[in-house]
């Protein structure tokens, strides 16, 4: 079977012939933001699917852009892309395979073509935060129907038991003996932030949100925010989301930084966060009423 090469910006696609165009079987180079051409010159054919495996595990990759003619994403295409943030996909039916983002931990965005741009955050969350892969569909994707099916899987995870799946864990030995998955309180504690991501992220993508989801959402967050019994909103905050200005301006102006936990915060920020250090500090004495600068600087 012929193989082609395909250029692109630092480095090249391999791909072969594949219905009336060809497939991508592999990358090979140093780009960060990736554009997978619709023709390959040598070729002159377009690229209609990018094949199982294609680009993964590329460690270098921050973005991926495909253009109008793709008609197929094979399984694992994407998966281990531990840099991967973004995914530029066009509006129309397209078929996918499994687990096409796969450990891609840092993937925030499926932005689809002609879409609101909260779309793109609730897209690539119906893979990485909801297990949804029956929601992402670009053609459908922000509709109102999509938007309450969204919604209706979020609460569905957000009403499940944190213990829920504990001991079905322990008994089919999915975690090893003595390990901390296996200690009930660690295993709730990543429950609860697992929650907690999934509301953080739908209130920063708030299409479509019905008053009465935000109010539930907003009230999660503060009942698990810094000094509460369990701590979760502001554990996820600190140790994930802490350059993020969206998220800690988000978690201020919802109720999650309060007078009586401000000084633990701004102490557990220590010297880690500065941007989110001062805006709290600001936040507090403008919203919270008025604090002493210098000596907040010490905490």
């Amino acid at each position: 079977m012929t193989e082609y090469k395909c250029p692109v910006k630092n480095g090249f696609l391999k791909c072969k012939e594949y219905k009336k165009g060809l497939e991508v079987t592999e990358y090979k180079g140093d780009d960060i933001h990736l554009k997978i051409p619709s023709i390959c010159v040598q070729a002159d054919k377009p690229i209609l699917s990018i094949g199982k495996k294609a680009l993964l595990s590329c460690k270098n990759i921050q973005s991926i852009r495909l253009e109008d003619q793709i008609e197929e994403i094979g399984d694992w295409a994407f998966a281990y892309c531990d840099e991967l943030r973004e995914v530029f996909l066009p509006r129309k039916d397209l078929s996918f395979g499994r687990g096409i983002f796969q450990e891609c931990p840092k993937l925030q965005a499926v932005h689809i073509a002609e879409t609101h741009s909260d779309v793109g955050g609730l897209m690539a969350a119906a893979v990485t935060l909801l297990d949804a892969p029956f929601l992402f569909h670009p053609l459908r994707a922000g509709d109102e129907e999509w938007v309450k099916q969204w919604d209706a899987r979020m609460l569905q995870l957000l009403h499940r038991k944190d213990r829920e799946g504990f001991s079905k864990m322990l008994l089919c030995g999915e975690e090893d003996y003595g390990s901390k998955e296996n200690n009930l309180d660690y295993y709730i504690n990543q429950k609860r932030k697992s929650k907690v991501r999934i509301a953080f992220m739908r209130l920063l993508h708030p299409l479509g949100i019905q008053e009465e989801v935000k109010e539930e959402l907003i009230f999660y967050l503060q009942e698990h925010t810094a000094g509460k019994e369990s701590e979760e909103s502001w554990q996820v905050l600190h140790k994930e989301f802490g350059n993020d200005s969206a998220y800690y301006k988000l978690f201020a102006e919802i109720g999650c930084l309060t007078e009586d936990n401000f000084d633990q915060i701004l102490r557990e920020i220590g010297n880690e966060y500065p941007e989110m250090k001062a805006f709290f500090m600001r936040y507090k004495e403008e919203k919270l009423g008025y604090t002493d600068f210098f000596e907040n600087l010490c905490i």
